[in-house]
C-alpha cells in the first residue's frame, strides 16, 4: 500500500522536562505586577484629580470613572484566572499510526498529533510552548496576564481591551479637565498627580484602541491572531459563518463543558463499521502498488510552520491516490456533538488505521 511505504514510523515522543521555577515565576510575577499597576495609578487618581472634581460638585466623573475601573478590574482578574480551554493529555490505546480526517464546511482537515499531550488536535487547536498545554480555537498566549486565549476565555479578553480602552480615555479626558480648570491656580501635588496619571494613559489609548479594532475584525471574518497572515486554500475559510454569527459564537454562544476528562472525547469511534485498512484488502485480493512516486510520509506540525489543520491538503492527496480509498465504507454524515472538542459542526469523520 502506498500509505507511509517510504516512511518512518511516527513515535510518541518524550514527554518534555519539568519547567524550572524562573519559567513560570516570572511571567506570573510580570502579570501581578499589572494588576499592581492599574491600582496605584487608579489610586493616585481617585486620590488627587478626581477627588478635586468631586468636591467641586462634578461627580459625573468619579462616578463614570469607577465604574470603568471596577470593569476593567473584573476583567482582569477573570482573564488571569480562566480556562482557555485546555484539551486535557489523551488516553494509552491512541496512537499517532492513526490518521484521522474530519470536515468542516466542505473542506478537510487532518488533524495533527501532539506528542506532548498525546492525542490528534481539533482544527485550530494549538499547544502553548509558554504553558505547555494544547488549547482549544487557539488566539494567542497573552504575557500581560500569563494566560492563553481561547475559546472558553476570549470574551474575558474582548472585554478586557474594551474596558481598558475606555477606561485610559475616561482617565485622560478627565486629567485634561482638571489641568485646564485649574490652569490659573498654582502648582500643586493635585497637578503633578494628574500629569503623571494622564501621561501613561494616553501611551496606552492609542495601542489598545488599534488592539481591540484588529480583534474586532478577526472575529468578524473568524481568523485567529496565531494564524497571521495565512489563509486557507482559494480564500475560504470553512470557519466563517457569517458577520453576525462569528460573534455570536465568540461573544454569546454557551461555552459546553469543560474537558476533564483523561482521554480526548473527539478519538471515540463514531460509527462501528470503520475497521482497520489492512482488513479491507487481503493480500489475495489486494490491487496493485501504484507506480510512479509515492506520497510523503506523514507528518508532525511544527510550531511557527503555519495553523494546526494546515496538512488537510497532503491528507487527501493520500486519499485520493490510495487504491483502498474505494473500498472504505462511507463515513457518517454527522459527528457526535457531545462532549466534543470542536465548535464547528464535522459533517465527517473518517478514521484510517495505518498499523
Amino acid at each position: 500500500m502506498p500509505f507511509l511505504k517510504e516512511g518512518m514510523p511516527l513515535v510518541k515522543e518524550s514527554q518534555p522536562p519539568p519547567l524550572g521555577p524562573l519559567s513560570w515565576f516570572l511571567p506570573s510575577l510580570f502579570a501581578a505586577f499589572n494588576v499592581v499597576l492599574l491600582v496605584i495609578f487608579s489610586g493616585l487618581f481617585f486620590a488627587f484629580p478626581c477627588r478635586w472634581l468631586a468636591q467641586k460638585g462634578e461627580w459625573a466623573f468619579p462616578m463614570v470613572t469607577g465604574l470603568l475601573f471596577v470593569l476593567t478590574f473584573f476583567s482582569l482578574i477573570s482573564l488571569n484566572f480562566s480556562d482557555p480551554g485546555i484539551l486535557h493529555q489523551g488516553s494509552v490505546e491512541q496512537s499517532p499510526m492513526m490518521v484521522h480526517v474530519v470536515w468542516v464546511n466542505h473542506r478537510a482537515f487532518r488533524l495533527q498529533w501532539c506528542p506532548r499531550c498525546g492525542f490528534h488536535r481539533p482544527p485550530r487547536t494549538y499547544h502553548c510552548p509558554w504553558c505547555n498545554v494544547c488549547v482549544e480555537d487557539f488566539d494567542h498566549h497573552c504575557k500581560w496576564v500569563n494566560n492563553c486565549i481561547g475559546h472558553r476565555n476570549f470574551r474575558f479578553f474582548m472585554l478586557l481591551v474594551l474596558s481598558l480602552c475606555l477606561y485610559s480615555g475616561a482617565l485622560l479626558v478627565t486629567c485634561l479637565i482638571f489641568l485646564v480648570r485649574t490652569s490659573k491656580l498654582p502648582f500643586t501635588i493635585d497637578k503633578a498627580m494628574a500629569i503623571l496619571v494622564a501621561i501613561p494613559a494616553a501611551g496606552f489609548l492609542m495601542p489598545l484602541f488599534l488592539l481591540l479594532l484588529i480583534q474586532a475584525l478577526s472575529v468578524s471574518a473568524a481568523e485567529r491572531s496565531y494564524e497571521g497572515k495565512c489563509r486557507y486554500l482559494q480564500g475560504y475559510n470553512p470557519f466563517d459563518q457569517g458577520c453576525a454569527s462569528n460573534w455570536y459564537l465568540t461573544i454569546c454562544a454557551p461555552l459546553g463543558p469543560k474537558y476533564m476528562s483523561k482521554a480526548v472525547w473527539l478519538q471515540r469511534v463514531v460509527a462501528p463499521e470503520w475497521m482497520p485498512v489492512s482488513t479491507l484488502c487481503p493480500s489475495a485480493h489486494c490491487p496493485p502498488v501504484l507506480s510512479g512516486p509515492q506520497p510523503q510520509p506523514l507528518g508532525l506540525y511544527a510550531p511557527g510552520k503555519g495553523p494546526p489543520g494546515s496538512g488537510e491538503a497532503a491528507a487527501l492527496q493520500e486519499l485520493h491516490a490510495s487504491p483502498v480509498l474505494s473500498l472504505l465504507p462511507e463515513a457518517p454524515r454527522r459527528c457526535p456533538t457531545s462532549h466534543s472538542p470542536l465548535r464547528t459542526r464535522c459533517q465527517e469523520h473518517l478514521h484510517l488505521n495505518l498499523t
